[in-house]
């Protein structure tokens, strides 16, 4: 190791030389015009990831290299069964995220032949920690970092011919990429071609609009506007292609593709007066949103006077900084029952011996600030019996004080594995399972507005003195608007109990709250917890994947915790509820049933109908990912 070190160049040399390279190649692709008809030679934008490069500190580069070769190679397999890749790899803590899509018209063995140009094209960027190439055909891209949750469209590039034609073939034009740029986001695979033929004249035009299909339809319809609107600019000329972060256009006189390839996009274009409705409803209704928040944030501001109690919505109270810094004994450490990402959780006897939990939260992070928000904004107006209630909070200066419900038994890991392990019996835990899932289909249906807490775990599922199960912490819980599919947004959650499409790709639906539900439901099962579970004296694989090995051989009522007397329960009835934790981990997120759905099945087990579960997808802290988009 110490030899190939002492051969390298100086890190100041090596970094001047890549950005040297860098600035090279991105002049010559901004100044790239018609070029040969080879698929692999028209670039199109091409870029070197240079912040946090190995040259720089904190980076591995054999570990680095490693990863990314994995990536890569994982990238490539997907591409041989279709256009789209998405990989991301894992290990000794230099993680890799990659992406590769291809034109939707090209055939398979011809996406290969370009990704494979495109990564020889990369392998300038050297030990730099990331790389983009696009070119007409195919694009592909690699960074150490999750670069999913990125605004669509931000980076632009876009390539016009020099050749003019006529006034009619600019109307055509124009028209062509206006359809292709509303009815490609309503297609299955966010993908359309289609011709259109120029007035007077025997010329054609061919155009493609696609996007990646890991982003939402509103992102793509964006994306593909930046794109569309710049491609106008290029008009007359008779071609022009346009590229994003996310999406693709292109438009030329000559065929590109063959004529029983193109998409019938008639039916999905939205004519004018719809269209423009479709615009102002937007605007309102992001236009509401605002002042929604505007009025929160005033209402938030008049809670911060001092004084004794004060009565507030829905029965909380403003509590004094001093009274709960009593009721704690000053925040003794002999009175914590908890601690969360954000921050320590003490009981407090009040003055009329009413016992609560305080939760105490200091401002360090725009983060923290943001969950203890979400807290006071969702919980004061949550009411349901599996849900933890808020009684009333304190602000004073940095001081941010939750006070809530105290419940005697603590949180429910640990009776699991904790140190009451093996204190339940089978009807408490059915009960504790049923009793989450109410909560959670509250939150997603019944509630006003869907919320996703987005990190449902054990941890966070507090018992009260019948073990009856109360969902709590909702600091990084998440409003999603109805006629949303789905968001695109950081991660935030815990590993191990989240569902893959969130981890990898940042999309978050309340199917993420079922996924992680199934993995509580196993965890109460077997009590085990889900990424440290050892069954045979020598495995470690994660609790899902054992859970998945067992049913696939038909006997997953292994799974059930050694503690439990099995003469408590009937095989039949557990081995059900360990199916339907299996039917809410599946991938994609759309195979997962609704939480109201997991409520009506769990209270009809003995009529419960046979269905098939999809294989999960296994993510642990030590897995190397290599994985399709959900």
């Amino acid at each position: 190791m110490q030899q190939v070190k002492n051969r390298q160049f100086p890190w100041w040399l090596t970094s001047l030389l890549v950005v040297v390279v860098m600035i090279i190649i991105t002049s010559m692709a901004e100044h790239v015009t018609s070029q040969p008809t080879d698929r692999n030679s028209t670039l199109m934008r091409y870029y070197c990831s240079m912040y946090k490069g190995t040259m720089f500190k904190g980076m591995n580069e054999i570990y680095f290299f490693s990863n990314l070769n994995t990536t890569l190679s994982g990238l490539r397999r997907q591409l041989t069964t279709q256009r789209y890749a998405t990989v991301r790899t894992l290990f000794n803590g230099e993680p890799v995220w990659g992406h590769a899509q291809c034109r939707g018209y090209l055939s398979l063995p011809d996406c290969l032949n370009c990704f494979d140009y495109a990564v020889d094209q990369i392998k300038v960027c050297g030990a730099g920690n990331g790389a983009t190439a696009i070119f007409t055909d195919c694009e592909v891209r690699y960074e150490n970092r999750n670069f999913a949750t990125e605004v669509a469209g931000y980076r632009g590039v876009t390539i016009c011919d020099k050749v003019p034609e006529t006034t009619e073939f600019q109307k055509a034009g124009k028209k062509l990429l206006l359809d292709l740029q509303i009815a490609t986001p309503k297609t299955s695979d966010f993908y359309a071609l289609s011709t259109r033929q120029v007035a007077n004249g025997n010329a054609t035009i061919y155009a493609i609009a696609q996007c990646n299909p890991n982003i939402t339809q509103s992102v793509c319809s964006k994306c593909l506007k930046m794109r569309s609107d710049s491609l106008h600019d290029c008009l007359p000329a008779i071609s022009g292609r346009a590229t994003g972060d996310g999406c693709f256009m292109r438009y030329s006189r000559t065929p590109f593709f063959r004529q029983n390839q193109t998409t019938d996009i008639s039916s999905l274009i939205l004519d004018g007066e719809t269209f423009k409705s479709f615009i102002i409803q937007g605007v309102v209704g992001g236009v509401s949103f605002i002042l929604v928040v505007l009025a929160f944030f005033l209402w938030y501001g008049r809670l911060k006077t001092r004084g004794t109690y004060k009565q507030e919505l829905k029965g909380t109270v403003t509590y004094r900084y001093k009274d709960l810094q009593l009721a704690t004994n000053n925040f003794s450490e002999k009175n914590i029952i908890g601690k969360g990402g954000f921050g320590e959780v003490f009981k407090a006897v009040l003055n009329d011996n009413k016992a609560v939990a305080v939760k105490k939260l200091k401002i360090r992070y725009g983060r923290e600030k943001i969950g203890f928000e979400n807290e006071i904004l969702l919980t004061s107006q949550i009411r349901h019996r599996n849900l933890l209630h808020l009684l009333g909070w304190s602000s004073e200066e940095s001081e941010l004080l939750l006070v809530l419900e105290y419940m005697p038994n603590g949180s429910l890991d640990t009776f699991l594995w904790g140190a009451k392990k093996g204190a339940l019996n089978w009807k408490q835990r059915y009960e504790i399972i049923l009793g989450i899932a109410r909560g959670l289909a509250h939150l997603h249906k019944e509630f006003h507005v869907k919320i996703v807490h987005r990190d449902i775990k054990s941890s966070n599922i507090l018992l009260d003195d019948n073990f009856q199960p109360k969902i709590a912490d909702f600091g990084l819980a998440r409003f999603q608007q109805e006629d949303q599919s789905h968001v695109i947004t950081k991660f935030a959650g815990t590993l191990g109990y989240t569902a893959p499409e969130y981890v990898l790709h940042g999309v978050l639906s309340d199917k993420v709250d079922t996924f992680s539900f199934g993995i509580v439901i196993l965890e109460i099962i077997s009590g085990q917890k889900c990424t440290y579970s050892k069954f045979d004296g020598s495995s470690t694989q994660c609790l899902l994947e054992q859970a998945w090995k067992l049913y696939e051989h038909k006997n997953h009522i292994k799974l059930v915790d050694e503690t439990m007397d099995d003469h408590e329960y009937e095989d039949e009835h557990v081995m059900k509820i360990i199916e339907i934790a299996l039917l809410c981990t599946q991938s994609p997120a759309s195979k997962r049933p609704t939480m109201s759905q997991v409520v009506s099945m769990l209270l009809n087990i003995s009529t419960q109908e046979e269905r098939q579960i999809s294989k999960p997808i296994f993510i642990d802290h030590n897995t190397k990912i290599d994985i399709k988009s959900s």
